[in-house]
C-alpha cells in the first residue's frame, strides 16, 4: 500500500498485482509491490524501505484485523454461516475465478456481463481492485522466485506472507507495473470504475449486512452480520490468499520441473478453493484446471465446468496451456 498523487489509470496514461495500495486522489486500495522495477541513477536498486511506510496500508489491513478480533463478541450462528457463505463468494468466484482464472491467466471466456459481476465479486474480497490485483500477479509470474518478484519466500516467509505489502512503492515503478502487466484492464470502463470505487463497495457492503441483521432480527445480529460477514470473512480470504504466496512456495511436492519454488500443498488447495496446487499452476498458467490428480481437489474448476455446462463458460484451456505471462 502506498499514497502518490497518481492513481493507477493516470499511471497507465503516462507511460503510455492475494497485495494493497491506496492512492491519495480516490482512496482506492490495490496490490502494489514494487522492487526490481527501478533502480537509482546509480543502477542500484532501492530497499525496500527506502521510500518509508505505506500507512493507509497498514491501517486497512489492523481495522480488518481488529474487527476479525471483535468476532469473540459478538458470536452468533447466522453470523459465522454468513461469514462462511460471502468467504465462497468473494475468495472462491471473485479472486480464484475472477481474478486469477479469468482476468488474470484468460483460462476461460465468458460474456462481459459476467466478467464485470465477478470483478465486482473480486473488490468485494478486500484485496484491492482488478486493475492492480491482476498487474501485480501477472509481474509474480514473469519474476517468480527471482530479483523483481513481488513476494518471493526467498526474502522470507514473512516477507511472502504479508509484509511485502507494507513498504511505500515508489510512483515512477507503479507507473511502469500498471503500464507493462495491466494494460488490458485499463481499457476497459467497467475495470476504471472498480477501481476509483473500490472502498465504496465496502461501505455499501457493510450498511446492507448491519441493517438485514437488525431489521430482520435484532441489533446483536445486525452486529455480528457485520463484524462476520465483513471482517472476519476478509481476514480468512486475504489470509489464505496469502498462503499460495508465501507456504505453497516454501512446503509441499511438485509434479513439474518449474524455474521457482511453487509448491504443491494439500491444506492450502483445501482452504483457498483449489489455489494450493501451485507448482501445477506455475507450470502451464492459463490452464483452468489446477488440481491435476485425483486427489488434488479444485474448487474453482468445479465452478468453472459448472458455468461452462449452463452456457456461461466456453474456450476452457485444458491441456497444457502455455506459460503466458502478460497481457
Amino acid at each position: 500500500m502506498n499514497v502518490t498523487t497518481s492513481s493507477s489509470l493516470q499511471a497507465h496514461d503516462s507511460t503510455g498485482s492475494p497485495g494493497i495500495f491506496i492512492d491519495s486522489t480516490t482512496m482506492t486500495p490495490a496490490p502494489v509491490s514494487l522492487r526490481g522495477d527501478v533502480r537509482s541513477p546509480s543502477g542500484e536498486q532501492p530497499g525496500r524501505w527506502s521510500n518509508g511506510l505505506a500507512w493507509p496500508t497498514a491501517f486497512w489491513i489492523g481495522l480488518i484485523h481488529l474487527g476479525a478480533l471483535a468476532s469473540l463478541l459478538c458470536f452468533t450462528w447466522k453470523g459465522l454461516l454468513l461469514a462462511v457463505v460471502l468467504g465462497l463468494v468473494t475468495g472462491c468466484f471473485g479472486v480464484c475465478l475472477g481474478y486469477h482464472r479469468l482476468l488474470t491467466h484468460r483460462s476461460f471466456q465468458t460474456f462481459p456481463l459476467m466478467r464485470w459481476f465477478l470483478a465486482v465479486l473480486g473488490t468485494l474480497a478486500g484485496e484491492g481492485p482488478p486493475i492492480t490485483w491482476i498487474a501485480m500477479h501477472r509481474k509474480h509470474h514473469h519474476f517468480a522466485d527471482r530479483e523483481g518478484d513481488p513476494h518471493s519466500p526467498r526474502e522470507g516467509a514473512w516477507w511472502s506472507h504479508m509484509l511485502w505489502l507494507f513498504p511505500r512503492p515508489r510512483n515512477g515503478a507503479w507507473h511502469q507495473m500498471i503500464g507493462r502487466y495491466a494494460k488490458d484492464l485499463v481499457e476497459d470502463p467497467f475495470m476504471r470504475v472498480l477501481d476509483r470505487t473500490f472502498l465504496a463497495w465496502h461501505l455499501v457492503l457493510g450498511l446492507v449486512l448491519l441493517s438485514a441483521g437488525w431489521l430482520v432480527w435484532d441489533w446483536h445480529t445486525g452486529v455480528s452480520f457485520l463484524i462476520y460477514g465483513m471482517f472476519l470473512r476478509l481476514c480468512y480470504v486475504l489470509h489464505v490468499t496469502w498462503l499460495v504466496n508465501s507456504a505453497s512456495h516454501m512446503w509441499g511436492y511438485r509434479n513439474f520441473d518449474t524455474h521457482d519454488d511453487s509448491r504443491n500443498l494439500w491444506w492450502v488447495g483445501l482452504l483457498a478453493y483449489g489455489e494450493g496446487w501451485h507448482n501445477n499452476h506455475h507450470a502451464s498458467p492459463t490452464r483452468a484446471r489446477h488440481g491435476q490428480r485425483w486427489w488434488e481437489l479444485d474448487m474453482t474448476y468445479a465452478v468453472i465446468c459448472a458455468m461452462e455446462y449452463c452456457g456461461l463458460a466456453w474456450n476452457v484451456v485444458r491441456g497444457h496451456g502455455s506459460r503466458q505471462e502478460g497481457p
